[in-house]
């Protein structure tokens, strides 16, 4: 799969170590940045990420900062994306299943390695549930439906 990931400077070491275990795991990641721990903007990084999705750039994206707060605010900024802020596998896997999520946020000072990759893990082999959720869904972009 296509994924895009991107950061603040609060979730810098966590995004270099998903980087490197999406792609142990066969994915082709595009890590949108920040490459440092430089203090940076969550907002510019949630821009760049949500342009990835809602282009076809990317298949599903990780959004990442302190709480996955904000970084989740910016990326739901655009309509093509349904970003979820996750702290656990079952919202994870439920917010593919009912939402069709394409983007999933995580804090990186809320949750430890091991809880990201079971949320990424389930996040990344659930598939959307379809029937009564998808016109749900298309309210999310089109809300005069």
């Amino acid at each position: 799969m296509r994924i895009a990931i991107a950061s603040d400077h609060a979730a810098i070491d966590m995004k270099a170590m998903l980087v490197d275990w999406l792609r142990e795991q066969g994915h082709v990641v595009n890590d949108l940045g920040p490459n440092d721990g430089t203090s940076v903007d969550y907002p510019d990084y949630g821009y760049k990420l949500a342009q990835a999705v809602a282009s076809g750039d990317a298949e599903r994206g990780v959004a990442l900062c302190g709480s996955g707060i904000g970084i989740s605010i910016a990326v739901n900024r655009n309509p093509a994306c349904r970003a979820a802020l996750v702290s656990e596998p079952l919202s994870a896997q439920l917010c593919r299943e009912h939402n069709d999520a394409n983007v999933i946020a995580m804090g990186a000072r809320l949750i430890g390695p091991e809880m990201a990759k079971a949320c990424l893990t389930a996040f990344l082999s659930t598939g959307f549930g379809g029937d009564r959720h998808q016109r749900r869904v298309d309210k999310l972009s089109h809300p005069t439906l």
